[in-house]
């Protein structure tokens, strides 16, 4: 059998981290959005009683190191199934090392890909408690559109859907490594506080306005990202109504009503990045497109 399954990328409407825990994580408040940016994972069965990874971007590890790789691992574990032997492409369109989730949304698209391989009939919830082994931001990536994500990621709660908008994102040419990111906050911890609950209230009142004015990532505080002040003003000159940092960074996004605006930021940002998306907001996470039998 072989599955083809769209894996989402993410972005976060709002991040803030709350403390540092005694096992090393960090307790989070996250109001998480999955966009229509996506990696395409095609999951297969060979017999080489083995886990064999490809992909479209080089550069990126094929082994253990993978999250892929981590993902189906911890699937075998947690299903007690034999692994008579599977073969991972990666048809990587997500930025890597990004602050949008790609690696973890590749891996929630594994686990989604062995469960209908190996007819285990695990519910949402089941793949979940696997992907959260392998990586907090799995959970989301499994369920995906609009949630509240507390703890380190995995507390998960349905909002009010983003409304229909078009979304720039623009990464510079610049990468971000996630843990030292964390430990930059560790060091000097933040200067101010985000409004959770203001974002909270503009989510459920569905104005996209409001979402909007309440958008803010703590990281922002810490992480230096060069050209992201630019990037910025380039979307809001062209009608943005907010605009933010995903993740740990370095991407920025821009939210527009018009997808002309959108366009225009577009070609605007070209002599800064080449690394650029238009995209839109989409209600559900890793998606299977096609099995084979």
């Amino acid at each position: 059998m072989e599955v083809k399954i769209n894996a989402y990328a993410k972005i976060n409407l709002m991040l803030d981290i709350i403390n540092k825990r005694t096992d090393g994580y960090h307790d989070l408040f996250m109001i998480m959005q999955s966009v229509s940016a996506h990696d395409v994972i095609t999951v297969s069965e060979d017999r080489s009683r083995s886990i064999s990874i490809t992909c479209s971007k080089p550069g990126i590890p094929l082994d253990e190191r993978n999250i892929c790789w981590k993902s189906a691992a911890e699937f075998f574990k947690y299903t007690k199934k034999k692994n008579k032997g599977i073969k991972i492409d990666i048809k990587k369109n997500i930025p890597h090392a990004a602050g949008l989730a790609g690696g973890s949304a590749d891996g929630a698209a594994v686990i989604k890909a062995l469960n209908e391989i190996y007819k285990t009939g695990l519910s949402d919830n089941e793949l979940c408690k696997i992907g959260v082994k392998v990586g907090a931001d799995l959970p989301f990536c499994i369920t995906g559109g609009t949630l509240l994500a507390q703890g380190i990621g995995d507390k998960l709660s349905r909002v009010k859907p983003l409304k229909k908008c078009f979304i720039v994102l623009a990464k510079p040419d610049f990468d971000v490594n996630t843990g030292a990111a964390y430990s930059q906050f560790d060091k000097f911890g933040k200067t101010r506080t985000p409004d959770k609950f203001g974002m909270l209230c503009a989510i459920q009142s569905g104005s996209l306005t409001a979402v909007c004015s309440k958008l803010e990532n703590v990281f922002e505080q810490f992480i230096e990202v060069p050209r992201r002040v630019d990037i910025k003003e380039i979307m809001k000159q062209n009608g943005a109504l907010g605009v933010c940092m995903s993740g740990s960074g370095p991407t920025v996004f821009g939210i527009y009503e018009e997808k002309q605006a959108a366009e225009n930021a577009c070609r605007e940002l070209l002599p800064i990045t080449s690394d650029i998306s238009l995209c839109t907001p989409v209600r559900h996470g890793c998606k299977i497109v096609k099995i084979t039998e």
